[in-house]
């Protein structure tokens, strides 16, 4: 793509983004906002592995503690449930530096493991948090889970009461894309700023040679500490619009699978890159959901219980098997190949320069 058409597909790409909550029915937008959640915590977890190459099995944690720390914080209690009754915009804040207070409590050991060796400890936050989550009722409603309160910002509560717009009634999922649009937008440039910046650099050393980073003068522990403490934030907040979307939060949903679901996010859109946790995650989140909305039209795959394949068993096929292919023979992700494509086609308008 020419350079100086680049503002213009942008701008186009923003636009319809902008327009989509007045075309789309209410499963595209949820679609959507799923996607735009798992962006968010892909991002995160893409800062502490792709960049920094801390393997981590414990994302969905995070997430959980984002989700239920919101609904304690903005709950008022009266399901009979633990509720503190704060308003909902500071609920959200407090639940995502919650999640970062969790991931500052497990940081001393994020920054002196390495490899399996932190992969496990994580791992063991998974266990940590599912016994929690079933066992601790008060606070988290146990096996059924909890209602979420909807977020009010700015005199605007994003609940199903209609607002219409342009003779177009808006609901919760139209509501919330814009936040989620925002959201997402505020922490791909919050990531892509720290990535471009020093930090960025020191995450890179401490990922391709970690001796000779420390040699050099980056400190090791410190750097790999507070990526575990911004990842950790990153996850909270997916957790929170996560909750916001689905508007209950269930315990089983943040297992062990959530967090592999998350790791190949990262592995297919590209390690390291902002957008490709962007893409990995739509693709990851988005292919479920179009299988289960497709289902009756396509083969071998049917609605739970009707025999054949679950829409939700064929999407774990399909994204292993693009885990695999993309390991084999696109170390780079996704995103490598356009990027590639560009590098070809600079090489071919200057054939001078080639060897």
């Amino acid at each position: 793509m020419p350079t100086h058409a680049r503002p213009y597909v942008w701008a186009a790409g923003a636009v319809l983004l902008l327009a989509l909550p007045f075309y789309l029915d209410r499963f595209w937008l949820q679609a959507g906002l799923f996607a735009m959640a798992a962006a968010i915590g892909a991002i995160g977890i893409n800062l502490l592995t792709g960049s920094t190459g801390q393997l981590s099995m414990g994302h969905a944690f995070f997430l959980a503690v984002g989700a239920y720390g919101y609904c304690v914080f903005a709950a008022d209690g009266g399901d009979g449930l633990t509720g503190l009754g704060l308003p909902t915009w500071l609920a959200a804040v407090l639940a995502v530096l919650v999640a970062g207070l969790a991931g500052g409590l497990f940081s001393p050991i994020a920054g002196r493991l390495r490899g399996a060796y932190l992969g496990i400890a994580t791992l063991a936050l998974i266990f940590i948090g599912q016994h929690v989550l079933f066992n601790a009722r008060d606070l988290t409603g146990g096996f059924n889970g909890r209602d979420v309160p909807p977020l009010s910002l700015f005199g605007l509560t994003f609940d199903d009461r209609e607002l219409v717009v342009a003779a177009v009634p808006f609901g919760s999922a139209e509501k919330l894309w814009y936040a989620g649009l925002v959201l997402l937008l505020g922490c791909a440039l919050f990531a892509r700023g720290v990535l471009r910046g020093r930090p960025g650099r020191a995450m890179n050393a401490i990922r391709d040679h970690r001796i000779a980073a420390g040699v050099i003068g980056v400190p090791v522990a410190r750097y790999r500490a507070a990526v575990f403490v911004l990842s950790s934030m990153y996850a909270g907040l997916a957790g929170v619009l996560l909750a916001l979307v689905f508007q209950r939060t269930v315990p089983d949903y943040f297992g062990i699978t959530l967090s592999l679901e998350y790791l190949a996010m990262i592995v297919i859109g590209g390690l390291g890159s902002v957008s490709g946790a962007v893409v990995g995650a739509a693709f990851v989140s988005l292919l479920p959901q179009l299988l289960t909305r497709y289902s009756d039209a396509l083969p071998l795959v049917s609605a739970p219980g009707t025999g054949g394949i679950a829409p939700g068993e064929a999407s774990r096929y399909l994204y292993g098997a693009a885990v695999v292919a993309v390991v084999l023979f696109l170390p780079g992700g996704l995103v490598r190949v356009a990027a590639g494509r560009r590098v070809r086609t600079g090489s071919r308008s200057n054939p001078g320069e080639e060897r």
